[in-house]
């Protein structure tokens, strides 16, 4: 009997060692952002007399952001720029590229292009540069700025596990692993 009482422990402690929470998520997808209407043509000649730089701007990067929202739920696919699979920095060279906006195929190349900004100054449009890895020397991952409320910061991306999402850089994990801001528009 005290033979096997330690065994018993030790079998005991080994088990509540393994036991390992699963995580689901749910099939459904929501979209919590949405766009922002396009300006009409009758409104376009309206404002005229206005700053057109500026509208064309705004304008251009609600259809960039719109070109983006669509792929909303698509799986992710590491190297993918399809509706069956997409990567990060594929999401945003798409999106930019239907748009006439050059910008490299990689996230790490995409954080050398444009001006970098505060956090503070983040507007839509505007790009995301994330470390998701400890170990990672170089950033691995980008997102673009959909919405911007006071202090909370809505981005598009493409996560490992759950796909295209819109998350908030509010998220610890998003949060902790920011690196910079840049505007390319």
């Amino acid at each position: 009997m005290k033979r096997l009482s330690p065994f018993i422990v030790l079998l005991l402690f080994l088990s509540s060692c393994v036991a390992k929470k699963k995580t689901t998520y749910s099939r459904e997808r929501k979209i919590t952002v949405e766009a922002s209407p396009e300006i009409t043509s009758s409104e376009a000649d309206n404002n005229l007399t206005k700053a057109s730089e500026n509208h064309s701007s705004e304008s251009k990067v609600n259809r960039i952001i719109n070109t983006a929202l669509t792929f909303s739920g698509v799986r992710y696919k590491y190297g993918g720029t399809t509706k069956k699979g997409m990567d990060c920095s594929g999401l945003l060279y798409v999106a930019f590229k239907k748009n006439d906006v050059a910008l490299p195929r990689v996230s790490s190349a995409m954080a050398n292009q444009g001006k970098r900004i505060r956090v503070n100054q983040v507007e839509k449009g505007d790009l995301l540069f994330f470390k998701t890895s400890r170990k990672a020397k170089k950033i691995n991952h980008v997102g673009l700025v959909v919405a911007v409320d006071n202090d909370d910061i809505k981005f598009i991306h493409a996560s490992t596990s759950r796909g295209v999402i819109v998350s908030s850089l509010r998220e610890g994990y998003w949060n902790y692993a920011f690196v910079k801001a840049t505007r390319v528009l």
